[in-house]
């Protein structure tokens, strides 16, 4: 007793002394003998694990030395990170698992056929137990666990292990975001001490700006699993639906002084189209959990955080596919040791959490293995009968004027297993054209129903009023494509053409071939702003319609609509031949139709030297970023611009604005953030920049910015004064939240004539919110081409307060000031990159917005 004192005081007084000795043994299970050949992880990597930060390529160097050494274990690369990192899936069962496992694929695939499912021997089929971890690059003790993990499962010995690897097939993803990852560990490793320091303010535990939570582009992984927009997700889904497993966990950690999560989550913040056994699932595990924590004294709680409601993030997607999804939250170190309430977080107790509960992931999958069997089975029982009593019976999706946007939306769908189908003959469905070549069709009657219903649903009603991500994803919406439902009496499967199952971005024409006057494209499809900067970027003066005009071509006379892009050969300093094969690669590449004109007097319009046919600049950008600033939406504008549009963007530290010659750009960036901490130096050449003629192009709280630095006259709404009722104490919270739009879809009025609007051709949109910052609709109405309806909410929660204030206030404001224009987006244009349909708008403030008239402003 004596000595155990002395070595509980000891570790009291010398955590670092402890933290800086852990061996393998304080991680692993005390009754189990390991194989010697298979190497522990300090063998291949150098060091304990705990003793410091994993980085990405150690923790490969380690999964590739296990899978030569295990028998049991054979590993996967599955996807390339935007910076070249691997990621990878190992498959750890038995030998004879591993001889068998294209049967144990193709059978388990039987459970989701509902006319074979009930002849499948379940009691001989292996469960399937898919294990994630650190999806966030900066919660790192879930793949510094995942060493933990496989070694245990490869090296573990006994009959224990033997009936597990018999029973279960086994997949570790070590690391959801090799990037991320790789950014933290260095910067925590290069702040270590050989003395521990466990001080909170330490710099070890502040991150600079933008932080090794997100990927490359500063992208959440997290909420990605359904817009499946970035390698790392897309090689994710694509492994998750050749396996369907029965179980999927998501590692994360939270704040310090928190404890141990793991779900259920909160219950009524599950999404309805979950089914109800689906919880009770996981809360049959969750006792699994508890258990193996118990074992170690570690506390932990459930039910009273977080949700299961948006099925874009990696605990909640499995739910809508028949897998219990499950996510784990453990306290931060954020570093090697850190202090909180409850004594000192060390990183190798965070680890230990972790690796204890894949342990207990693995024994609930085993325990409850016939459970999750059937509850395969039944989910997909109850799809077909849903589906089967559903009126709709197909849904038709397509916009005859973007290829673009219907290659996205259909590249989308197909990823997670939709079967799509393109549309065999021209459609019209409650007055709306659905054109052959250019629109989906989606039978309802199909083995991925529910997750259909999931994407196309718009709910207005809900049973709480708190979310812990967005309240509604309409896809439809997102996209702003039209759409209709197929009822039995208008489907008729030869509407259905032929399956679409990886879809390309069809290629445009060049009509009317060479010319010897001058070329146009109009501006509606998704790729158009793409194929003017290949122009510009070659030196090639292009103009831009800012009205309509007919003009014969070689098909006829043909309606080009606001904003063509016209190349008149007349003005060039450029080759005409090296023109020429510059638009026959937009064809190719960008999906744009490309027209020859032979003359400059239009059939009808205006004519092509008219005063309304407007010169363009090439947009020279930079973005401000840095501490305050929202490096998630500063990276959605990086990723439009870098990966979509192939521009350069320059990303501009905040606090070397007043050290740089602003006048190298025409167009300056400023996302949701704080800006109170711009020098009054950095101010005043904002000003001057945009006074001489630039565009400065404002985002969300960067609008409040500009309006009280005097650079755009708006208005905010007003709210009334309420009466103030008390509230218990415990429900402040709840209150407050549920005046939080997390994120909702409202209807808005376009004036398609704005140079704003150009290349939409419905004076309604749909448009995404999640902010309260509500701005009246501007004294110059032409200075609000954008505003929200009377009655605006589409889908999504809204408290019925906001609700009234966000009644005809605006969306997109434009001010003035001295030469220049200051261009106002009170919502994100370029949300999660998966908002395709206002992508648009954004290009269209980068090409149009410095011509736009003056009277035009506020």
């Amino acid at each position: 007793m004596k000595s155990l004192l002395q070595s509980l005081l000891l570790f009291l007084v010398l955590p670092s002394l402890a933290f800086s000795q852990v061996q393998l043994d304080y991680y692993l299970p005390d009754d189990v003998t390991y194989d010697s050949s298979i190497p522990t992880p300090k063998e291949v990597v150098g060091h304990e694990v705990g003793e410091w930060h994993i980085t990405h390529d150690k923790l490969v160097q380690y999964m590739y030395a296990v899978a030569e050494a295990s028998d049991r274990v054979s590993i996967h690369e599955y996807a390339r990170t935007y910076e070249n990192r691997p990621l990878l899936l190992l498959t750890i069962t038995s030998p004879d698992n591993h001889s068998s496992i294209d049967q144990i694929k193709e059978n388990h695939a039987l459970l989701r056929d509902p006319s074979r499912s009930g002849n499948l021997d379940v009691e001989s089929m292996p469960v399937i137990t898919y294990m994630g971890y650190s999806v966030h690059g900066n919660e790192a003790s879930g793949s510094n666990a995942a060493l933990l993990s496989a070694y245990h499962f490869s090296a573990a010995q006994g009959a224990e292990m033997d009936e597990i690897l018999n029973n279960t097939v086994i997949l570790i993803d070590p690391s959801f975001n090799p990037d991320g990852l790789q950014r933290f560990s260095t910067w925590v490793n290069m702040h270590k001490s050989a003395t521990s320091v466990t001080d909170p303010a330490a710099r070890e535990f502040s991150e600079v700006w933008p932080n090794g939570r997100t990927n490359h582009y500063w992208f959440d992984l997290n909420r990605d699993w359904m817009p499946v927009v970035h390698p790392e997700s897309r090689g994710r889904i694509q492994m998750y639906h050749e396996w369907r497993p029965h179980v999927l966990t998501d590692h994360h950690e939270m704040g310090t002084n928190a404890t141990y999560f793991f779900q259920p989550g909160i219950p009524s913040r599950t999404h309805p189209l979950t089914p109800q056994r689906n919880q009770d699932l996981t809360a049959a595990i969750a006792e699994y959990h508890a258990d193996e924590l118990d074992k170690i004294q570690s506390l932990y709680y459930t039910k009273e955080s977080f949700d299961d409601f948006y099925y874009g993030k990696g605990s909640t997607y499995p739910d809508i596919f028949g897998t219990i999804g499950i996510l784990f939250e453990q306290a931060s170190a954020r570093g090697h040791a850190q202090e909180s309430v409850h004594g000192v977080v060390d990183f190798p107790f965070a680890i230990r959490n972790q690796f204890k509960t894949s342990l207990s992931t693995v024994d609930a999958s085993n325990g409850l293995r016939m459970e999750l069997h059937d509850n395969m089975r039944e989910f997909y029982r109850e799809v077909q009968q849903e589906a089967s009593r559903n009126s709709v019976k197909a849904l038709v999706v397509g916009d005859r004027y973007d290829s673009g946007k219907n290659f996205h939306f259909a590249d989308l769908m197909t990823h997670h297993n939709v079967e799509l189908y393109e549309l065999a003959q021209n459609l019209e469905v409650d007055g709306q054209q659905f054109e052959r070549g250019n629109a989906w069709v989606i039978p309802m009657e199909q083995t991925e129903y529910k997750f259909i219903e999931a994407m196309f649903e718009k709910r207005t009603e809900f049973t709480d009023s708190l979310f812990y991500d967005v309240s509604t994803w309409t896809l439809t919406s997102a996209f702003n494509l039209p759409h209709a439902e197929l009822t039995q009496r208008q489907f008729d499967s030869n509407l259905m053409g032929d399956r679409v199952e990886s879809p390309e971005i069809p290629a445009g024409q060049l009509v009317g071939g060479r010319s010897n006057y001058a070329y146009a494209f109009e501006w509606d499809e998704y790729y158009a702003p793409r194929a003017l900067y290949r122009l510009q970027n070659m030196g090639v003066r292009t103009q831009a319609a800012f009205k309509t005009f007919q003009s014969v071509v070689s098909t006829g006379v043909k309606e080009f609509n606001y904003g063509t892009i016209l190349i008149p050969l007349g003005i060039q300093d450029v080759e005409e031949a090296d023109i020429f094969r510059a638009l026959q690669e937009i064809t190719r590449q960008d999906g744009v139709d490309v027209y020859s004109l032979r003359t400059g007097l239009s059939a009808g319009g205006v004519d092509l030297g008219s005063p309304n046919i407007n010169a363009l600049e090439k947009p020279s950008m930079a973005i401000l970023a840095g501490s305050g600033v929202s490096n998630l939406e500063v990276g959605e504008v990086w990723h439009q611009l870098d990966q979509r549009y192939k521009m350069p963007i320059t990303i501009l530290e905040k606090d070397r604005v007043a050290r740089t010659d602003l006048s190298r750009y025409n167009r300056l960036i400023m996302v949701n953030g704080g800006y109170g901490d711009l020098s009054e130096s950095a101010k005043a050449d904002i000003k001057s920049w945009v006074r001489d003629g630039g565009t400065l192009i404002v985002q969300k709280s960067a609008v409040n910015w500009a309006m009280s630095e005097g650079l755009l006259n708006a208005d905010r709404v007003e709210r009334e004064p309420s009466e103030s009722r008390r509230v218990a104490y415990e429900d402040l919270s709840a209150a407050r939240g549920a005046q939080v739009i997390g994120g909702s879809i409202f209807e808005a009025n376009a004036d398609v004539t704005n140079p704003l609007l150009f290349g939409y051709r419905n004076e309604s949109m749909h448009i995404f919110r999640n902010s309260t910052n509500f701005l009246q609709i501007t004294r110059n109405p032409a200075a609000t081409p954008l505003y929200l309806t009377s009655e605006p909410l589409v889908s999504g929660y809204i408290s019925d307060e906001n609700n009234e204030l966000i009644k005809d206030t605006a969306s997109i404001l434009v001010g003035s000031y001295g030469s220049g224009r200051v261009i106002g987006f009170v919502d994100n244009p370029n949300f999660r990159a998966f908002w395709y349909g206002t992508n648009k708008l954004f290009a269209n403030a980068l090409f149009f917005g410095d011509q736009i008239s003056r009277a035009a402003t506020n």
